[in-house]
This record gives C-alpha cells, sequence and structure tokens, in this order.
C-alpha cells in the first residue's frame, strides 16, 4: 500500500460504510510513467489494495469520483474505469480540474458498502 501524499488517512470506516481517500497512479512513491492510462491502472490497483486490506472488494464500491486533469481523458478513463469495474457499475460522477497532487492526470476516490 502507497504512503499518503498528505495528512489524511487512505480509507475511513463509518458504519458499514467505507470511505476512499483520492488515490493517484502512485507505486512505490513515485507516479507511474505511461500517462493517464497506467496512472488509473494503478490508481485503481491502489484502491482496490485498501479496500482489500478492510475486506472489501471493488465489487461493493457503490459511488466513484474520477479528477481529471483534462476531460479529453474521458473517453481513456472509461476505458480503463470498465476494465476494472467489469459489470459492476457504481454511481459515478467524472469531472475536469485545474490540477492534481504530484502532477498526476487522474484521481480517483471511492465509496464501498459491506455489512460484515
Amino acid at each position: 500500500m502507497s504512503t499518503p501524499v498528505g495528512p489524511y488517512t487512505p480509507v475511513v470506516k463509518a458504519g458499514p460504510w467505507y470511505i476512499c481517500s483520492g488515490q493517484l497512479g502512485i507505486e512505490n512513491g513515485k507516479l507511474v510513467e505511461g500517462g493517464l492510462k497506467e496512472e488509473l491502472k494503478q490508481a485503481l490497483t491502489n484502491l482496490k489494495v485498501i479496500l482489500q486490506a478492510e475486506g472489501v472488494s471493488l465489487d461493493q464500491v457503490v459511488k466513484t469520483t474520477v479528477f481529471l486533469k483534462d476531460i479529453a481523458d474521458y473517453s481513456d478513463m472509461n476505458e480503463i474505469y470498465s476494465e476494472a469495474f467489469r459489470t459492476h457499475r457504481p454511481a459515478r460522477s467524472a469531472v475536469a480540474v485545474a490540477n492534481l497532487p504530484m502532477g498526476a492526470s487522474v484521481e480517483i476516490e471511492a465509496w464501498a458498502y459491506s455489512e460484515k
């Protein structure tokens, strides 16, 4: 699991909810190379890892927010996002932002639900 790049907790449990802070495409403390697609693949892997540490899976994600540095990447984002979530389709918002931490192209946050 990557160390947070700021003073926050990667995932917080609140009742049956697991609220995941925004995940960047960071591996070994550095942004992965390759642009949006590679960054999003890694960000989704990071999301999966922090959820698994809580005993939760991507299939239990009910809402995501995707932050894009360039809205022109929307189509590429959808491709990678769909591969990660397969037939599971959480509610989602995708917004363009002026900038992201570490010069990232994309960041994803999520809410998951588990009654375990």
